[in-house]
């Protein structure tokens, strides 16, 4: 989902406010997927879970009828496997090994909520659990770099460098966000870059980081559903994302559960 006119909108306190409840109520609406996800339910089915939450608080999510090449049919995109991002649910049945990306944003009160998890079904292999663990620790590198005086280009290059070292890809194509009236403002994040170049990170921006981490290349092909992205190799990918704020702070991560937590962690205990 790519949108090339973005502009960059700072946040003051009252809407950094209504970004945290939009956050807050998405990663419920993750964390009741993640609470189904096991062999033989259906794409759909988590998509399914992830509306009861926003019926539950009357909002919506703003993949719905997103333009494309059609509207968008579904409230999260699900993505297995090779599946990279912008999978449809629909009625594949998940089975033991699988990994599964699982992408949800929320509206409310005209502020977007926007992040991202991948997890095993079942017993995954070695390598995908490790595929997991490196996207996810590649989110977190780059939201420690997302602080007031430092630049894009610092928080891609920590995603990229994490990634790269430990043996994996991240995409060339489809990158990180900035968010909030709208799904898709300003700036870009690209997953890869160089330090101390792009746009300089000031106060009130809110960007969804989002690192997509391939197995065998960074190279993708896009599905006949025309949506659906995936690698071009066939190799296992993975998804995550935050939506963060830069604050005087530090990063303030505007998309975790109301104890602190990240829907879909491996790391159980991980707090933030």
């Amino acid at each position: 989902m790519m949108s090339w006119e973005r502009q960059l909108h700072l946040k003051g306190k009252k809407e950094l406010e209504l970004m945290r409840i939009a956050g807050r109520i998405n990663a419920e609406a993750l964390q009741a997927t993640y609470a189904i996800l096991r062999p033989g339910i259906t794409t759909a089915d988590l998509n399914a879970a992830a509306e009861e939450v926003h019926k539950k608080y009357g909002v919506y999510s703003p993949f719905k009828n997103y333009p494309g090449p059609y509207p968008f049919p579904a409230s999260t995109t699900i993505s297995v496997n090779d599946e990279l991002v912008h999978g449809i649910p629909g009625q594949r049945k998940l089975k033991s090994g699988d990994i599964v990306s699982v992408d949800c944003g929320t509206v409310y009160e005209g502020y977007v909520g926007d992040s991202a998890y991948t997890a095993p079904v079942g017993e995954a292999s070695p390598e995908a659990l490790e595929l997991i663990r490196v996207t996810e620790g590649a989110l977190y590198q780059g939201i420690e770099q997302m602080r007031v005086g430092n630049m894009v280009g610092d928080v891609s290059w920590a995603i990229q460098e994490y990634v790269e070292s430990r043996g994996f890809f991240v995409t060339r194509k489809y990158t990180g966000h900035g968010v909030g009236r709208q799904m898709h403002e300003g700036p870009q994040v690209p997953n890869y870059g160089t330090p101390r170049t792009g746009m300089r990170l000031q106060v009130g921006m809110t960007i969804a980081l989002e690192p997509m981490v391939l197995v065998g290349s960074p190279a993708t092909r896009v599905l006949e559903d025309k949506w659906g992205v995936a690698s071009l190799d066939g190799s296992l990918t993975a998804h995550f994302e935050h939506t963060v704020a830069v604050t005087e702070n530090g990063p303030l991560i505007l998309t975790l559960l109301e104890d602190g937590s990240s829907p879909g962690s491996l790391d159980r205990n991980r707090k933030l």
